[in-house]
C-alpha cells in the first residue's frame, strides 16, 4: 500500500505485522503460511496475533490522534504477559530490554517497544487515518503530524473528498 520506507530499528517488527491485513482488499497475510512464516508463528498462534496486530493497530491510531477502529484488547493487557528480560553489557554496563523467549512474537514486540520507547521513536510509528487503510507507517514528518501513509494516495483522497463536499 505505502512506498515510504520502513521504520527504523526494531519498530519494522511492529509495523509489518500490522501491515499483514490490507483492509481494503479483505487481504489478511496471516491466513497464508508465508505470512506466518515472517513472524515466526504457526496456525495455532494466528489468531493470537491477530488480536495483538488489532491493539497495535488501535494505539497507532492514537498516536496520530484518531479514534480506535473497533474494540480491542488494551495493548498494556497484552504485553503484561510478554516474558522480556534486562540485558546488561559486560563491557559497558549499558542496558536494553530484550525479549526472553525470542521464539514468542508477543516477547519481541514488548522489546521492540521498549527500545523504541528509549530512542524516543514510538510516538513516531502511525496508522494512516483512511478507514479503508489504517495502514502503519512511520512519521518522518518535522512535526511529526503525518496523518496518512501516503500522500499520494490517502492524502489525495481524503483532499479530493473534503474538496468535492465544498
Amino acid at each position: 500500500m505505502s512506498e515510504r520506507v520502513p521504520a527504523p530499528g526494531d519498530l519494522a517488527l511492529i509495523e509489518a505485522l500490522v501491515n499483514t491485513l490490507d483492509i481494503e482488499a479483505g487481504a489478511d497475510e496471516l491466513d497464508t503460511e508465508d505470512g506466518r512464516s515472517r513472524f515466526g508463528i504457526t496456525q495455532g498462534e494466528a489468531e493470537a496475533a491477530r488480536e495483538l496486530r488489532e491493539s497495535l493497530r488501535a494505539t497507532l491510531l492514537a498516536h496520530a490522534g484518531h479514534p480506535a477502529h473497533r474494540e480491542t484488547t488494551p495493548l498494556g493487557e497484552l504485553l503484561a504477559r510478554a516474558p522480556v528480560l534486562v540485558a546488561i553489557d559486560a563491557h559497558d554496563g549499558s542496558a536494553r530490554i530484550e525479549p526472553a523467549d525470542s521464539d514468542l512474537l508477543l516477547s519481541r514486540v514488548a522489546s521492540a517497544i521498549a527500545r523504541a520507547l528509549a530512542e524516543g521513536t514510538w510516538p513516531r510509528l502511525k496508522a494512516c487515518e483512511a478507514p479503508t487503510c489504517h495502514w502503519a507507517y512511520y512519521d518522518r514528518s518535522p512535526a511529526g503530524r503525518g496523518r496518512w501513509c501516503s500522500m499520494a494516495v490517502c492524502g489525495a483522497r481524503a483532499k479530493m473528498r473534503r474538496y468535492r463536499s465544498k
